[in-house]
This record gives structure tokens, sequence and C-alpha cells, in this order.
């Protein structure tokens, strides 16, 4: 298990525009798609979120991943985050993080937001994601307002890892100061995860 820090892009960085089919829905939705779904009057920001299906990081969050999903998209879209799952892993090397697992895996869990296949790591490599998971909170203009970890617990695995239990404290302080508003505190601890498995040049 490789154990891989973000990046921990510069706040107020734009989110970066992207199209990429929903493994979901198998429709094509962008950026703005996204953003728009919630509408301007309730709508905060919107959380990307780069995960995958078989990294044990993910596998260690992904239920609460879908509790902020109902929380904070709300069971029909209603707001106020817009939320967007996206998996960058290289599906023929790791062909277990494909579209038919990605949908088994969001079936599974409950996820209510879309889960968009990143095939040529692009959308990855735009926004500076490095490890799995990867979180990106942006507010109302889509300035970079959060990127870290989602709460200190992590998987046990040899020497490694904690019996702290899964809260998204973390990630959940910086959504709740985005509903209202306000500015999440910027003293912010990056996400550690397995690496983006990138394709072969």
């Amino acid at each position: 298990m490789s154990r891989t820090e973000s990046t921990m892009v510069k706040l107020g960085t734009t989110a970066p525009a992207f199209e990429l089919v929903d493994a979901i829905s198998g429709k094509a939705l962008g950026r703005d798609d996204i953003f728009a779904s919630i509408g301007d009057e309730k709508r905060r920001g919107m959380l990307v979120m780069f995960v995958c299906v078989h990294c044990p990081y993910v596998k260690h969050v992904e239920a609460e991943l879908g509790r902020i999903g109902r929380d904070y998209l709300g069971e029909n879209g209603e707001g106020p985050i817009a939320i967007a799952a996206i998996q960058s892993n290289d599906i023929v090397e790791y062909p277990q993080d494909g579209p038919e697992f990605m949908r088994e895996q969001a079936a599974r869990l409950g996820w209510n937001f879309p889960y968009l296949l990143d095939e040529t790591q692009e959308v990855a490599r735009s926004y500076e994601a490095a490890c799995t998971p990867d979180f990106f909170l942006f507010d109302a203009d889509l300035k970079l307002v959060y990127r870290g970890q989602l709460d200190e617990s992590r998987p046990r695995r040899g020497d490694f890892g904690n019996d702290t239990p899964v809260t998204g404290k973390d990630l959940r302080a910086a959504l709740d100061a985005v509903v209202a508003g306000k500015r999440p505190d910027t003293d912010q601890r990056s996400s550690i995860g397995c690496n983006i498995k990138w394709r072969e040049e």
C-alpha cells in the first residue's frame, strides 16, 4: 500500500474545466454542468473528489463519502454543494477501477453524485491530483478554498494507520464554512492515499 500526499494546490486557484463521461448514467458531464445542477440561490460551492475502486485508503472512507453526498448535495440534488467524484487510474493496468466496477461501488454505497472516468488522466493532471482520495473544495466563485484530508483516520496496515473513527470532520468543517458563506480555516493538512496510477508515457 503506497503512501502519497496531496500536492496542496494554492488556495484561490480556479477549478479547471473538464468534460468526462459519468460511469453511472453514461452521460458526458462538464464542470459547469455539475456546478449548475444546483440552482444559483441554493448553491454555495463544489466538491471534486479523486477516488477509485480498489485503493485501501478509499475503501476506508467510501461510506463516509456517501454520507457527505447525502448531507451536502442532498437526496434530490437540491444542494447546497455540487459534488463530483473522478476516477483517474489507468484502467488498462488496473481494470478493477473500470466503469463496471465504478458503477457497482456507487450503487453499493448509495453515492448520489456523478462518478466520472478520466481515462486520459488529463483532468487529474489539471487539478494536480496526486492520490486517492484527494479532495478539492471550491466556493461559489469556483475558487479553491480547501484541499486536504477528509479527517485523521487512516487504514491499518503494518506499522501504519490508526484506530481513529472515520468522521470526515476536516472536510465537513470546510464544507460547513462554505455553506455559511465563510472561508474555511487555511491551516489544512494534506490528504494521504495511494498514488494515482499514471499511464506509461
